[in-house]
């Protein structure tokens, strides 16, 4: 099966402080991972050497077995939460066309096409019907949806999920995850996410990010991750 990511030997720093240290880590095509580790063990730092933001001191990176630079299209992102003023006008519909910017031709127009693509994005999170309304009059839960659309909406290959249920209620937790669930097996998931016990249920790996990165099973890992401890040993040992 074709990787997706493959991470080399991959250590960063930032200035004298290392937050990386010598990772090797392979993730097939159309896998579900979830990412736990502490604050500050460098989960986010591991997403932005992925899309390219920040590069490695030392190892390499190959998405699709090219260099991130070169995997730009084929990667989506969805972060926390999108900061900016609630009074700017700009809809549901427009933002999640935002995901199609990266596909326009050199005369910059939207085609039919992209606006079909946009308006299935909406279906496939449940927000066709706010497509006209004002990003920012949306819920904390919707919003996180729509985000998810813009990011579906560029038809990724590989996506990647920085915390997306931090700051929204149980109900909004369990939409996104119902439509994660709905994405498995379709494209490649890595989700950050603190709240392991309501996620692992989802995924088909679990990598714990703590300057170094463990892949376990979904049931080897320690129960104590599910209230954000982590600590050694890092999985159960059976007698």
């Amino acid at each position: 099966m074709e990787l997706a990511v493959a991470l080399d030997h991959i250590s960063f720093a930032y200035q004298d402080s290392l937050v990386l240290k010598d990772i090797c880590l392979a993730v097939k095509s159309g896998e579900f991972i979830g990412m736990i580790g502490p604050n500050g063990g460098g989960k986010t730092t591991l997403l932005k050497l992925m899309m390219g933001f920040l590069k490695p001191s030392s190892g390499d990176i190959s998405i699709f077995s090219e260099p991130p630079a070169s995997s730009l299209q084929q990667i989506s992102y969805v972060p926390q939460s999108l900061r900016f003023d609630k009074q700017f006008p700009i809809s549901v519909m427009e933002l999640v066309m935002g995901g199609r910017l990266s596909h326009l031709p050199w005369y910059g127009i939207f085609s039919k096409k992209d606006k079909e693509i946009a308006l299935h994005a909406l279906e496939r999170v449940g927000l066709v019907d706010f497509q006209h309304r004002s990003f920012g009059n949306l819920s904390g839960g919707q919003a996180q949806r729509a985000l998810i659309a813009r990011a579906l909406a560029s038809e990724p290959q590989l996506l990647l999920l920085d915390e997306p249920t931090a700051s929204v209620d149980a109900q909004a937790e369990s939409d996104i995850y119902n439509i994660l669930k709905g994405l498995q097996s379709q494209i490649t998931i890595i989700m950050v996410t603190h709240n392991l016990r309501a996620a692992i249920e989802l995924v088909e790996r679990v990598i714990c990010v703590q300057q170094t990165a463990i892949s376990l099973k979904p049931q080897e890992v320690c129960e104590h991750f599910a209230f954000g401890l982590y600590h050694a040993p890092l999985i159960n040992i059976k007698s």
